[in-house]
């Protein structure tokens, strides 16, 4: 089965030779207004960010709404809300996509989506999305992945939650029904997730394990788990985004704000960018110091003939001497002239 090491996304190539590509997810942040969800994009586009992601799915399509006890949530940001109440405001209408879309397209922007159902997967087409994002909660559910595959695009899948096994079968899923790529990518399926369960490592092996190019769904607060994801070879970092989380909305709390996103977007490429290569040789930008290394020079006037000691011959900078290493061959051997206090130790200055 092919596993490509690297794959395209609107013509943006991802992959580990590549900055890493930055998805900023709007989710539900535009608190049910057309007009903010338009202004997010714009400002979303202004960051930096590789592409722009939101969500399609209705309340209807997404879960039912039923009053029972395993439709309502108990704890966390959501407390007491049954899933109908939150994806119902959470939801971007279907009516909205194409000016989204149109929005993006204007401002020269990747915009794709998570398609929830069927239906979804189809409105995103007929927009010509690029990629299709697969969200944690359905990652097990392989009909859909296969459904969105067979359309030819890369899909990415989050991971919360599914053990190994339901990771390799949703990356299988995937590529047998046509995806030209996959990326997964690790995700702590806690809204916020702390630092302390973020186990970035698993990015690094998640690569090795499932033979596919994996990154980071980051919903701990702030920029430093991306980073390190990235350091540890995450080609793809998405983050929840907001205009200004004092604006309420569905995840607001755990979304960067306009400035704080476009520094997690130079400090992901920064990372990446210092990652360079093994290296052990001298560096050009270094030449200009390597003058200034240690040596050994002659720190007090010594005559013809006098014995060289720890008194009147040291290590220092710059470094027009002797290598420091040849202190112990030096010292106890006798000048085989005066030296001068500031001289730099050769061998033609030794007996």
């Amino acid at each position: 089965m092919n596993r490509a090491s690297s794959l395209a996304i609107a013509g943006r190539p991802i992959g580990p030779e590549h900055p890493p590509y930055v998805i900023c997810e709007l989710s539900g942040n535009h608190n049910g207004s057309l007009d903010r969800a338009l202004t997010m994009i714009e400002a979303a586009a202004e960051t930096g960010a590789d592409a722009i992601k939101i969500q399609t799915y209705t309340a209807d399509t997404i879960t039912l709404d039923v009053d029972r006890p395993e439709f309502r949530i108990h704890g966390g940001l959501w407390d007491g809300r049954t899933l109908h109440e939150l994806y119902a405001e959470a939801q971007t209408p279907y009516e909205w996509h194409a000016a989204l879309f149109a929005r993006a397209a204007e401002l020269g922007v990747t915009l794709f989506s998570s398609p929830f159902d069927e239906t979804a997967v189809d409105l995103l087409a007929g927009l010509n999305a690029p990629a299709y994002k697969i969200a944690s909660f359905e990652a097990v559910d392989l009909p859909l992945i296969r459904y969105a595959a067979r359309h030819g695009r890369p899909l990415i899948i989050s991971t919360g939650m599914a053990n190994l096994s339901e990771m390799t079968a949703a990356r299988d899923a995937a590529l047998a029904a046509g995806a030209p790529g996959v990326v997964m990518l690790h995700c702590v399926s806690s809204y916020p997730a702390t630092f302390a369960d973020a186990n970035v490592r698993t990015v690094a092996d998640m690569a090795g394990r499932l033979g596919c190019l994996t990154g980071l769904s980051d919903h701990t607060p702030g920029t430093a788990a991306s980073v390190a994801a990235v350091a540890l070879g995450a080609c793809v970092i998405e983050k929840h985004f907001t205009l200004a989380r004092a604006d309420g909305g569905p995840d607001a709390a755990f979304s960067l704000e306009p400035d704080e996103f476009a520094a997690l977007v130079r400090d992901c490429r920064d990372a990446w960018a210092s990652l360079g290569q093994a290296h052990y040789d001298l560096l050009g930008s270094e030449r200009g110091n390597i003058q200034f290394r240690r040596s050994l020079y002659v720190t007090a006037d010594v005559a013809a003939g006098e014995a060289l000691t720890r008194d009147n011959v040291r290590s220092v900078r710059p470094g027009a001497g002797l290598p420091p290493g040849e202190t112990d061959k030096v010292l106890g051997r006798r000048a085989a002239r005066d030296l001068k206090r500031g001289e730099p130790l050769d061998w033609s200055m030794v007996e």
